[in-house]
């Protein structure tokens, strides 16, 4: 994914010089390298502990670490962006392997995640044209709502386009080129050897480790990452501004490390060159432009589903 320029409808504040701007969006292998080797430290040593647990206790008394990996491993998803931006660290090939590797565990293919977000940022709260809005559930009930939240529907479409690509072959959601269609079946194919892989082995040894550890946890974190995903545009403008079209929702330092600072999502989408660990500096300066800010996640996933629900008979925009 070739990066994104700035904003065009972005206001400059005058400290934003494009000396500012360009030392902002230097690239770091060693804090790419920094953020990943923690997110992965903390999945690799919960996953342990839960190994080590239900191995000699009983997965009963496992189960309250369960929650714990899950948010770990499907907030890898802030990984699979980072580097679709190839941002995360100044060395193509890191972006790219870890990149792939976050895909894989999150059963995000990340090829074809790069080209989705790509028209996302092209295309922001364009209800025609915004991926995001295309394939996201449009709730009409709170059965539906509620359902929305839980992330389930999105990974099951996820999983179902993945099985669509690898089976037949045939990619036809418009975000992909002809021109890259041949690389996302291959890819596609690849994830699913690799999971089937994965499946008889655990089969062969008849362990039901990753299913403690991977599959379950990640199900489970969706219940987290789906709310954080819909405070990123809910109920925000339908413009071209990043500052009108995004939401940047002030949190906990906790919240920033896990998803690698997008807490600062407006600022993310004016200046989407400026890597994740520059975004606080970013931030100091451009807060005043800001118009849509959440008060902790709480608050904000209160107001998104208000939003949703105001939205039910699809009549308003």
């Amino acid at each position: 994914m070739t990066d994104v320029p700035a904003d065009e409808f972005a206001p400059r504040p005058k400290l934003l010089t494009p000396q500012v701007l360009q030392q902002l969006c230097t690239r770091s292998n060693a804090q790419g390298a920094l953020r990943t080797l923690s997110h992965y430290g903390a999945i690799i040593g919960v996953g342990a502990l839960i190994g080590v647990i239900a191995s000699t206790h009983g997965v009963l008394w496992a189960l309250p670490l369960l929650p714990v990996q899950g948010v770990l491993i499907a907030f890898l998803f802030m990984a699979v962006h980072e580097t679709a931006h190839k941002t995360a660290f100044d060395s193509r090939r890191l972006n790219l392997a870890i990149g792939n590797l976050s895909g894989f565990l999150i059963g995000l293919p990340y090829d074809y995640y790069c080209l989705f977000h790509w028209e996302h940022h092209r295309h922001t709260q364009d209800p025609l044209r915004d991926p995001e809005l295309i394939v996201g559930p449009k709730p009409r009930s709170e059965t539906q709502l509620a359902i929305a939240y839980s992330g389930l529907v999105q990974v099951a479409g996820r999983l179902r386009l993945l099985l669509k690509h690898a089976v037949t072959g045939e990619v036809t959601v418009p975000w992909v080129p002809a021109g890259r269609r041949a690389t996302i079946v291959r890819e596609a194919r690849a994830y699913v050897a690799g999971y089937a892989l994965l499946l008889i082995g655990s089969f062969a040894l008849h362990s039901a480790l990753l299913l403690w550890i991977w599959a379950l946890p990640l199900l489970l974190g969706q219940l987290i990452l789906r709310p954080y995903l819909y405070a990123e545009h809910t109920g925000c403008d339908h413009t071209r501004s990043a500052f009108h079209n995004t939401r940047t929702t002030f949190t906990t330092r906790i919240v920033h490390w896990l998803a690698w600072n997008m807490p600062y999502h407006v600022e993310h989408h004016a200046y989407p060159a400026v890597p994740f660990h520059a975004l606080p500096k970013l931030h100091a300066i451009v807060d005043g432009e800001i118009k849509y800010r959440g008060q902790g996640y709480i608050e904000v996933t209160r107001q998104t589903w208000a939003w949703f629900r105001a939205h039910f008979d699809g009549a308003k925009p």
